[in-house]
């Protein structure tokens, strides 16, 4: 009997099937990456490329000479760049512009204390030269001369550290009254205003933009 054979619907049923499988691998092959086929580019091989591309080496000596005259002269101008820049950022620095200070210089209340001691004549002056002093008196082969040098230079040294307290003290309560809304450490201000008033005038870094006896208010 015919119907209980299969019928012409059998190749559909095939037909489907194959179809199935078709779905199946095209899934399969959207999850799979295909290899690359080459291997991934190292990271200086990649920087290089974004650079752009590399020059050939030279062909010959007058060549290599003209490059390497031509990267010294690069190297020269790059450092005569930079040599102009540290002399323009030193000559703000001595001028006071805030911008090219280190932070223990910086703010308006640093540079009105700065200006109170530069205004000031004090004993703090003599330090440099005491130095030099007691140092010139130790090559000296008299003890009675290095004995007085030393007993001076004791003197003077006491009196520095009187007049730093002092001359401290007064201009942190003078920087308060004319910032009242800073805050303001005497023993800071003692400090800082020591080590400016013991260097040498022309040596103090901003520049004193007082003179000697100028009042400041």
């Amino acid at each position: 009997m015919k119907f209980l054979r299969r019928s012409e619907s059998e190749p559909a049923e095939v037909v489907g099937e194959e179809t199935s499988v078709d779905d199946e691998q095209v899934v399969a092959s959207k999850a799979h990456t295909p290899a690359k086929g080459r291997p991934t580019p190292k990271r200086r091989d990649a920087e290089a490329k974004r650079r752009g591309p590399v020059a050939p080496p030279p062909r010959t000596s007058r060549e290599a000479m003209k490059r390497n005259r031509g990267s010294k002269e690069e190297r020269k101008e790059l450092a005569a760049r930079r040599r102009e820049a540290r002399l323009k950022q030193r000559e703000r620095m001595m001028s006071g512009d805030d911008k090219y200070l280190p932070p223990r210089e910086k703010g308006p209340v640093k540079a009105y204390i700065r200006d109170v001691v530069d205004s000031q004549r004090t004993v703090l002056g003599l330090f440099m030269p005491l130095a030099i002093l007691v140092f010139i008196s130790i090559t000296v082969p008299s003890p009675v001369v290095q004995q007085y040098v030393t007993l001076i230079s004791l003197l003077i040294f006491v009196m520095m550290i009187g007049q730093s307290v002092i001359l401290g003290r007064k201009i942190a309560d003078m920087a308060r009254k004319k910032f009242p809304k800073e805050y303001i450490k005497t023993g800071g201000t003692i400090w800082y205003v020591a080590t400016r008033a013991v260097q040498i005038r022309k040596l103090r870094i901003p520049k004193p933009r007082v003179k000697a006896g100028e009042k400041v208010s």
